[in-house]
């Protein structure tokens, strides 16, 4: 299959020239005249290299590639300059163009920079597999208790349906890893894969995060936005937290499960769309449906195959196999060598609660790997988990914590100082450590962190 060529350019005698010396070396190659047709082109088909030039009537080449940018556009973008303005090409490598080619155009030079283009693409595409493989590698259910084994058999069968899913679980518990994995074992695996927390986007800019908008639709929308349901087609629409949307919502996720379609802001042509949707929840959605909090014909399309992940509480038994499994991954990752913990030291892990679930454990570890000089990790580390200052103003800090104890000191100085970070906004701050607001004013209070006025 050749590779697909786009030329974005205003001048016919341009575009013909570049479309017929491309065509001759073998590329599908199209061309339209402006901006407005180059992007609604690119909406419907994937483009390897696209050649755009800078002055263009309406959008210009600089607004065009600053939309291909925030739509995450693979293609490489080779800008096309005009005599005398080859500073703004300059300006548009920095924003993320690959090169640019100067007015006249050497047609021989087209070529060659096209085909390094190509080249350059084929090499992130390659960098991006073999990140891929390494977080595949890593990316796995870890476990031979019997309830992680069940797990396995349901992710399989979720794989192999096309049917929606509803991840239930606690925080920590791994429901973003196991929707994950179901894209990865999927039809639908080599396309994208969408995450939205809900929980984390204020009530009002949720649908046009998920739906879009077209230019005009409001004051501020001065371009048009894919919604996160658009950047999905194809692929899976991961949505975190779906207990906690409002009814409004709910009817038009309703309406895009039950028609195949969604309706930008501002837009009076609907857009056939075909997502898989894997939902999660921290609760039990039918008592919000009995409580008529969640409608129930939503409920019903979304909760096809539930699967309910259990808190590490339950499967104590993997500890061990998780602890050396993500020493062995933040080894490789942090690029330290690798580490072993004591059998003492894995007593403690297995004493503790761990009321945060596989993230808190995996936090743990990796503090571990980066904070431990040593190769191996004993029961004396525990302390590592505590800043010095919290050590100072710890009044028995002449015996070693217990892990429960360490890990409270951490998390009470770490969400603390991210509080601070973040100007004490509690949404952005849980947004940036992956838990519900709800959740984060939970740990607030009950480690006694104090507000800032």
């Amino acid at each position: 299959m050749s590779d697909k060529i786009l030329i974005i350019d205003d001048e016919p005698g341009i575009r013909s020239s570049l479309r017929g010396i491309l065509e001759d070396e073998g590329f599908n190659v199209q061309a339209v005249a402006s901006g407005e047709e180059g992007l609604a082109l690119i909406k419907r088909e994937n483009f390897d290299v696209i050649l755009l030039d800078i002055w263009l009537e309406g959008l210009d080449g600089l607004e065009v590639l600053k939309k291909l940018k925030e739509e995450e556009e693979k293609a490489q973008v080779i800008m096309i300059t005009g005599h005398g303005s080859v500073e703004t090409a300059v300006r548009a490598i920095k924003q993320g163009a690959y090169d640019f080619l100067e007015k006249p155009l050497s047609l021989e030079k087209v070529v060659v920079t096209v085909k390094n283009a190509l080249h350059q693409k084929k090499l992130e595409e390659e960098n991006l597999i073999l990140r891929s493989k390494f977080r595949n590698k890593y990316q796995k259910l870890v476990g031979e208790s019997p309830v992680i084994k069940e797990l396995k058999k349901k992710i399989a069968k979720a794989a192999a349906s096309k049917a929606s899913v509803v991840i239930y679980g606690e925080s920590g518990t791994g429901k973003e890893l196991v929707a994950r994995l179901i894209h990865q074992q999927s039809s639908r695996k080599n396309k994208k894969f969408i995450h939205i927390n809900l929980a984390a986007i204020p009530e009002h800019l949720l649908p046009r995060e998920l739906f879009g908008y077209i230019k005009g639709a409001f004051p501020e929308a001065t371009s048009d936005k894919k919604g996160k349901v658009l950047l999905a087609n194809g692929g899976t629409l991961f949505l975190d937290e779906i207990g906690e949307i409002n009814p409004l919502l709910q009817i038009k996720l309703l309406h895009l499960l039950e028609k195949g379609i969604i309706e930008p802001e501002g837009s009076l042509e609907p857009i056939p769309v075909d997502v898989r949707i894997i939902a999660t929840s921290q609760v039990n959605l039918a008592p919000l449906v009995r409580a008529k909090r969640f409608r129930d014909d939503l409920f019903f399309k979304i909760n096809v195959l539930p699967i309910v992940i259990p808190p590490l509480r339950e499967r104590k038994e993997d500890i061990p196999l998780l602890i050396d499994y993500y020493l062995d991954y933040f080894s490789l990752e942090l690029g330290k060598k690798k580490k072993t913990m004591t059998s003492a030291a894995k007593k403690a892990f297995l004493n503790y609660s761990w009321p945060g679930n596989i993230s808190e454990l995996i936090n743990v570890i990796e503090r571990f790997v980066i904070m431990v000089p040593e190769d191996e990790i004993r029961p004396e580390h525990l302390s590592l988990l505590v800043e010095p200052r919290e050590l100072q103003l710890t009044p028995q800090n002449n015996h070693i914590l217990s892990l429960k104890e360490a890990i409270l000191h951490f998390e009470k100085e770490y969400i603390h100082r991210r509080l601070m970070t973040n100007g004490w906004e509690v949404k952005r701050t849980a947004q940036e450590l992956k838990v519900t607001p709800q959740e984060l004013k939970e740990k607030i209070r009950s480690l006694g962190i104090r507000i800032a006025d």
